[in-house]
């Protein structure tokens, strides 16, 4: 049986780090959608459904907190793993049990594009287990 592929957008308005993550989502078999601001990542979120979103905190028009709110209250009971990135703050990346600011997770933009990618693995596992 062939596993389907996880879908995840990425909503950030710095071109570079958007190619970063796309590039390192789709070399770990991710399907991946983008977004370049607030607004039209909800769009494409709608569109899309994808198992995980990561939105940057700082964007013009919409920013990251709003994008993940609302993100969240769209997805109603259904919700995808959300996670907001930030280089706002240095420290480890870090899980909340309830979400804050609209995100399960922070992760500081200076995390290592890979460990990234691992961090979401790791939370969509735990999703799959705990569903079970």
């Amino acid at each position: 049986m062939i596993q389907s592929l996880r879908k995840v957008l990425i909503i950030d308005d710095d071109p570079f780090f958007l190619k970063v993550l796309t590039d390192n989502f789709r070399d770990n078999g991710f399907t991946v959608f983008n977004a370049n601001d607030g607004i039209e990542g909800v769009k494409v979120y709608l569109e899309t459904s994808p198992d995980v979103v990561i939105s940057d905190l700082v964007m013009p028009g919409m920013g990251g907190v709003s994008t993940c709110m609302e993100i969240g209250r769209l997805a109603g009971d259904a919700p995808p793993v959300i996670a907001l990135l930030t280089s706002m703050f240095q420290e480890t990346p870090h899980e909340h049990d309830v979400p804050e600011m609209g995100a399960k997770i922070h992760i500081p933009k200076s995390t290592h594009p890979v460990d990234i990618v691992i961090i979401i693995e790791q939370l969509l596992e735990r999703g799959k287990y705990l569903q079970n």
